[in-house]
């Protein structure tokens, strides 16, 4: 790892298990919601260097944040993903894309904790806080050697790279013999096997970094890999180490909603600061206060409501998610499609929330330093992400909900 990314964060030595041991839900939240003021403060320098600042990297380090689902014997605290997902949303109404950025990056302790136990010992055995991105795309090229594999490629959109020591790459194995199944899998390569290409130059989410990473010719070890299936079917290497029921999760549905979560406090900070024009906005040209303006009143109205709505559906789904964990029954096939059909409509419904306050707020509005403008353009740049991409899923809904099996394992 190099010195910079080393000094982002204190090592474990530093790290009081004791004060820390009973932390709450409750205190998390409040954590997140002190920092609001610093991250909308930020949120313009984050823009232009495209990348989330190291001093809001070291205060979710701080907070705790990059612990909520790692596992306790790694110095996490283990809780429920909707303790994580509820701090996400309040980051990311300060600055969606710190939020995006903690969403990715502090979800990635809990696939590692899926790994194999020398694999989290790679990472976390010399130090707990180290961070790690990822890129999921199945672009990199992959041969068998002896021990695990030598693998080679160009991945996009890894989030917060700069900021991380290892990186999450997918690939797909070729099988072993002709008309074999192809492998999907998850590679754990570390800093010193890959390189980061500055590529990201887009109109939204620019602070996320989301930056290329390149491998040439990396070995890495059979331990170093985590199996699709097995994370499909709840069975994880990983899991007879980290035995909390917490980790008997879907990953992927742990995944969908690591970037589906910004969005609605994207969407909450709009709809915040569209409230605050509205209150001291008065028209140039018909001198009427916008404060009384019945059509902007009600699309504030159905805003707010649509967000509350999006909130329950996907608090209430991770809930019987956590619920079937727990008691050791299969999840239904029907309620995983549902579940990942409901997070990828967020991005979209949150962009459409903005969409239709935006006509009514004036011509100011389309500034760039209005308020309300990077959160309507990082919610049309969130809406790119395959899994934010509803038609991507559609078909296996209706096909789960027909008794039928989905085609496409991502659920």
């Amino acid at each position: 790892m190099s010195s910079d990314i080393a000094a982002l964060a204190p090592r474990s030595s530093s790290f009081s298990a004791q004060s820390e041991a009973e932390v709450t839900a409750e205190q998390l939240k409040e954590r997140a919601l002190a920092m609001l003021p610093a991250l909308r403060a930020r949120a313009t320098r984050s823009v232009a260097e495209r990348c989330v600042p190291a001093q809001t990297i070291a205060e979710f380090h701080a907070a705790g944040f990059f612990r909520i689902l790692q596992p306790k014997r790694w110095g996490g605290y283990e809780m429920h993903p909707n303790v994580f997902y509820d701090v996400q949303k309040i980051i990311a109404r300060g600055c969606m894309s710190s939020g995006w950025v903690l969403g990715v990056v502090g979800g990635h302790p809990y696939q590692l904790a899926l790994f194999p136990a020398r694999a989290q010992d790679d990472v976390w055995g010399s130090d707990t806080s180290v961070l790690v991105s990822s890129s999921y795309q199945p672009v990199g090229n992959v041969e068998r050697v002896e021990g695990g594999y030598r693998i080679n490629g160009h991945w996009g959109f890894s989030s917060g790279c700069d900021h991380c020591g290892w990186v999450l790459l997918g690939a797909v194995i070729p099988p072993e013999t002709a008309g074999g199944a192809p492998d999907m899998r998850t590679f754990l390569v570390p800093r010193a096997d890959y390189e980061i290409v500055d590529g990201w130059t887009v109109f939204g989410l620019q602070g996320t970094g989301s930056q290329d990473i390149v491998v040439k010719d990396a070995f890495v070890p059979e331990y170093r890999t985590h199996k699709s299936d097995d994370g499909f079917h709840c069975q994880s290497p990983g899991q007879q180490e980290n035995a909390a029921p917490l980790y008997r999760l879907p990953w992927a549905q742990v995944f969908l909603r690591l970037v589906s979560t910004s969005a609605l406090g994207g969407a909450h900070g709009a709809l915040d600061a569209a409230s605050q024009i509205m209150r001291e906005r008065v028209s140039t040209n018909t001198g009427k206060q916008s404060r009384t303006d019945p059509f902007l009143l009600n699309a504030l109205a159905r805003g707010y409501a649509q967000v509350d709505e999006m909130e329950a559906v996907l608090r209430r789904n991770m809930d019987e998610l956590m619920g079937y964990a727990r008691s050791g029954f299969e999840i239904p096939m029907q309620k995983r499609a549902l579940f990942r059909y409901q997070s990828a409509t967020v991005a979209s419904r949150c962009s459409e929330i903005v969409d239709a306050l935006l006509p009514m707020l004036g011509g100011r509005a389309i500034y760039m330093s209005s308020p309300v403008i990077q959160y309507w353009l990082d919610l049309k740049a969130a809406r790119a992400h395959v899994a934010n991409d509803a038609s991507n899923f559609g078909p296996d809904l209706v096909a789960c909900l027909g008794g039928e099996a989905p085609a496409f394992k991502f659920l």
